[in-house]
């Protein structure tokens, strides 16, 4: 069966980094568009980046931009979140997800599979 498991979470000071890894199995990597979401207590999940199937296309939560990067080894059936300048507000579960479209999106209900989540928490 399909599995995404998320991994990296952890406890940082603001300003800090962290790099988050969601590694698949079950499912053909390349042939899903990857995201990132994340869900802090008392919110809704929100979207963060999202990834498409080849890692040409890129998008971003305007919360994020210029602090995370997203991006994809497909040989590893690996998805990453590189966290920098971290803030208080980031912290969350983080949740990997998989949709078989192309191109990646924002909307959490295109996606087909949802990993169980990694804890970050920003120290202020």
């Amino acid at each position: 069966q399909v599995q995404l498991v998320e991994s990296g979470g952890g406890l940082v000071q603001a300003g800090g980094s962290l790099r988050l890894s969601c590694a698949a199995s079950g499912l053909t990597f390349s042939s899903y568009a990857m995201g990132w979401f994340r869900q802090a207590p008392g919110k809704e999940r929100e979207f963060v980046a999202s990834i498409s199937r080849s890692g040409g296309t890129r998008y971003y939560a305007d919360s994020v931009k210029g602090r995370f990067t997203i991006s994809r080894d497909n040989a590893k059936n690996t998805v990453y979140l590189q966290m920098n300048s971290l803030k208080s507000e980031d912290t969350a579960v983080y949740y990997c997800a998989a949709d078989d479209n192309v191109g990646g999106t924002k909307f959490s209900g295109l996606y087909d599979y949802w990993g169980q989540g990694t804890q970050v928490t920003v120290s202020s």
